[in-house]
């Protein structure tokens, strides 16, 4: 019932959200100004005339079936920033900003974005419940056996509430099987022959083609095929086979294209991750500026040589920077061929063998930080000559370098840190860097950065 009224529905979210936007608006100004007013109604009306300009853009009423909440959530958010910014750019303008409460406008900028997501809240749990009873359901039908086909037909299976109701099977490859066990429950598998006129006869909404590559030809018939029909058809592409870094959908020109290797910190969010570099690397240097001093003191009255050396190593893009470093050992090497620190290590000097294992000697990496060759939390930077060692024996290692190395990372906080005299610690580290890429922001890396403190710091494994 619900989803033939689907479009009224979107049309009822529609108003719901100006319905709510005025009555916070007329809210905080009750309590905090002179009521309703003329000037307080042409808020109102630009307000909602640039939050559905926005949210038409940005497809924040499109059917968000089968996408987490959490998802749907930022995107509100995503709209609301911009709206908050023009009315604030508008009352600039006009010079009418002190016709407004500031503590009314202030309160009613905070409060509408939350009342909004709990009243999404609310219909997403009305819209589970009733998925839950076989309401607000859509029909499918999936093309495929592969891998990504029966991940698919277990993730539909197992979440009910993205009220999905699988059909049919159709794999000419699978025929010979006759059957598909998932989930303790059995699926026919049909040729792909007899899809069209089962779509049409079963009213199916839904065809996931989830077809190799390789299977072109069969994909291009089944959708010829499929264009005879109304049902919606969408490609599930196996890219799972791949190494991907942060897959996207992006154009040249008219033309669609998927990346399958990119930087995660690109655009706004390359500049969000370094203001918090900036801002977090010039308060905790600020901090230990004086201890700084003190190990620089240390070193140079107990070993010859210089307080601080500099290194090469590969940096964003595999660029090369220069690191910096307390002095931990008698040698200074930065050559073709570097020997790893190992166990009892004759060159570490008493005090650097000290400040190696509390990880004391990369404290002036936070003026590589400053300088912005390095960040804060990202893959540990290697020697030269390691990095072509590996990348000859690693799949993926020099995916590294898709983002600025870091004084502290995913990997050091999991242990994978120190010596890798066995080529599986240092396949491990660099699973956990590519791993920390593929799920990279703000939030992570604050959660590494606090927990580089508890147990990040001191290793068994470092010498």
């Amino acid at each position: 019932m619900i989803h033939a009224y689907k479009s009224k529905l979107s049309a009822l979210v529609r108003v719901a959200d100006a319905v709510l936007i005025t009555l916070m608006l007329w809210f905080c100004s009750y309590i905090y100004q002179d009521g309703w007013s003329d000037k307080v109604i042409f808020a109102a009306v630009c307000t909602i005339a640039v939050y559905y300009f926005i949210a038409e853009s940005s497809d924040l009423y499109r059917s968000w079936r089968g996408v987490s909440f959490s998802k749907y959530v930022a995107l509100i958010l995503w709209v609301w920033l911009p709206v908050a910014a023009v009315l604030l750019l508008m009352g600039w303008a006009t010079k009418t900003t002190e016709s407004y409460s500031r503590l009314a406008m202030g309160t009613w900028l905070v409060l509408t974005p939350l009342v909004l997501i709990l009243s999404r809240l609310a219909v997403f749990k009305l819209l589970m419940f009733c998925r839950k009873r076989g309401f607000n359901t859509k029909s499918v039908a999936i093309v495929g056996s592969t891998g990504v086909a029966l991940e698919l037909i277990h993730l539909i299976e197992s979440t009910p509430t993205m009220g999905l109701d699988i059909k049919g099977i159709f794999d000419d490859v699978s025929e010979g099987k006759g059957a598909l066990g998932i989930n303790q429950k059995t699926f026919e598998v049909n040729p792909i022959s007899s899809l069209s006129s089962r779509v049409r006869a079963n009213n199916i909404d839904i065809v996931y083609i989830a077809l190799p590559f390789s299977e072109e030809p069969t994909i291009q018939k089944v959708m010829d095929e499929l264009a005879d029909t109304t049902a919606s058809s969408y490609i599930v592409p196996d890219f799972f086979v791949f190494n991907l870094i942060n897959m996207r959908w992006s154009s040249i020109g008219h033309i669609g294209a998927v990346s399958l290797v990119e930087s995660p910190v690109i655009g706004t969010s390359a500049w969000a991750k370094r203001a918090e570099d900036l801002v977090l690397g010039t308060a905790i240097l600020a901090l230990i500026i004086i201890p700084m001093l003190l190990i620089a003191l240390g070193i140079k009255l107990t070993s010859k040589g210089p307080v601080l050396f500099k290194q090469t190593r590969f940096g964003l893009d595999g660029n090369n920077i220069m690191v910096w470093k307390f002095r931990s050992m008698s040698v200074c090497e930065d050559g073709a061929a570097i020997q790893q620190a190992t166990k009892h290590d004759s060159r570490v000097t008493p005090l650097g063998k000290f400040l190696r294992k509390t990880s004391l000697d990369e404290l002036p990496q936070f003026l590589n930080v400053l300088q912005g060759s390095m960040s804060i939390v990202g893959p540990r930077p290697h020697a030269v000559s390691h990095n072509e060692e590996y990348r000859k024996i690693i799949s993926g290692y020099m995916l590294r370098h898709k983002v600025k190395p870091g004084i502290t990372g995913w990997a050091q906080i999991n242990g994978w840190r120190g010596e890798t005299d066995e080529l599986y610690k240092m396949e491990e580290r660099v699973k956990h860097d590519l791993w920390y890429i593929k799920h990279w922001s703000i939030w992570l890396d604050i959660k590494i950065i606090f927990k580089t403190v508890f147990k990040g710091f001191l290793s068994r494994n470092a010498y």
